[in-house]
């Protein structure tokens, strides 16, 4: 059993980088021509048993910003209606300033000093983040600027899969593919993917923030 305070240890965990998984919906590839459209992420806690588990989760749709590109290939694959009256979607600016207050308010609780983004294929949605956030000239970005967990390389060393779903699979986790491609939902299986690979190899070899 661990003695010390739990919400402590994530300080230690990852060099003072508080985690947090993130996956963002958009209008294709471009984070500075394309809408941002949605965003879905989840903190992470160490437990009294040294092992990685969900904290809290944030979502929120996201209105496109004046001008913004929607590829109709990319609206096709997420299913999003942009202007559908029911996506109770938040100005641009606004869902960017919710969404850090949230980040740094669960951050202060853990001693970190910065946050750090986990993703798959963590770069898209780390400059789709950043992007919105210059475009709204917000400085208060919680999220290192360029360092990141991507668990396309580490699902790919654990299980030899690169694809989300394939390698939540490999996993042993659910899978459903008709609630692929939210936010939410993806964010949810990247963040059961990582605690499972990190908490292998604590189980393996021990704690390594001490």
């Amino acid at each position: 059993m661990i003695d010390e305070n739990v919400n402590l240890l994530m300080s230690k965990r990852f060099r003072g980088f508080f985690p947090v998984v993130v996956d963002v919906e958009t209008g294709g590839f471009n984070e500075k021509k394309d809408a941002l459209l949605e965003i879905g992420a989840l903190t992470l806690k160490i437990d009294e048993h040294g092992h990685l588990e969900i904290s809290d989760t944030f979502a929120c749709h996201v209105e496109p910003f004046p001008n913004a590109n929607m590829d109709p290939k990319s609206l096709e694959i997420n299913g999003i209606d942009p202007f559908h009256p029911f996506r109770m979607a938040k100005p641009e600016a606004k869902a960017i300033r919710d969404f850090f207050k949230f980040v740094s308010t669960e951050m202060k609780q853990t001693g970190c000093s910065r946050a750090i983004m986990i993703g798959h294929n963590t770069m898209m949605d780390l400059n789709f983040i950043n992007a919105a956030a210059d475009r709204n000239k917000i400085t208060r970005n919680p999220f290192h600027p360029f360092s990141t967990f991507d668990t396309v390389s580490l699902a790919g060393l654990a299980y030899g899969q690169t694809v989300l779903s394939r390698a939540a699979e490999a996993a042993g986790l659910d899978w459903h593919s008709g609630k692929a491609h939210s936010a939410l939902y993806d964010a949810t299986k990247t963040a059961e993917l990582f605690c499972g690979i990190v908490n292998q190899w604590r189980d393996a070899v021990g704690p390594v923030w001490v």
